[in-house]
């Protein structure tokens, strides 16, 4: 019984510590003007937004830092032109999006999942991957187009890794520099290592239609 006991509260546990890592908040209504920018930051891992009425003027902004996963629930949503989502984990990863939208005006929206660039010789992560975004889009949300940028109600996500385009010379050189000044070695590198260059993953996007 006393074994049950501890087993069972070592589980509790790991499902409490696994909670206390995502965000989970709800907003009646959020309006972000005209090159404004909205951002989630806190330490919390994970994020789920339940929005009942987005508003993003023209070159709006809507980020989330230091976030895996994102997923976003938005009952009516009016987008102007440039208007954007971002997303990162905080070490070069484009975070994975999960939103659900229904589009009720939509100019032009860019969703932000790309992997960064890592730079060698500071304290850094290697070279990020795109995240996964997926949107599902309500049954009376205006559906997006995706081939002309510059008419109405485009949408374009952007899942490409980082690394692809790093110069490998000029990384060497900051490396060699930064090494033939150190006392130290390879202690003058922060974390007293060099990355590769190998570039991270591409990401995924799709959009979902429901009738």
């Amino acid at each position: 019984m006393k074994k049950y006991i501890i087993t069972l509260m070592a589980s509790l546990a790991v499902v409490f510590a696994v909670q206390a890592q995502v965000q989970t908040e709800h907003i009646s209504k959020l309006e972000i003007g005209k090159k404004a920018k909205k951002n989630f930051n806190n330490r919390d891992s994970s994020i789920v937004l339940h929005i009942d009425t987005l508003i993003m003027g023209d070159r709006a902004s809507l980020m989330f830092y230091g976030k895996k996963d994102v997923k976003l629930v938005v009952g009516h949503a009016e987008i102007g032109n440039r208007a954007s989502i971002s997303g990162t984990d905080g070490k070069n990863n484009g975070s994975n999006f999960d939103i659900q939208v229904n589009f009720q005006k939509l100019g032009s929206l860019y969703v932000i999942a790309k992997g960064d660039d890592a730079f060698n010789g500071t304290k850094t992560n290697p070279n990020g991957n795109g995240g996964h975004v997926k949107i599902t889009l309500a049954p009376n949300s205006i559906k997006p187009q995706q081939t002309d940028k510059k008419a109405k109600q485009y949408l374009y996500a952007d899942v490409k890794a980082g690394g692809k385009a790093v110069n490998a010379t000029s990384d060497l050189r900051n490396i060699y520099d930064r090494i033939k000044i150190s006392p130290g070695g390879l202690r003058g590198l922060p974390q007293g290592q060099i990355y590769s260059g190998s570039p991270g993953n591409e990401g995924s996007f799709e959009i979902i239609t429901t009738e």
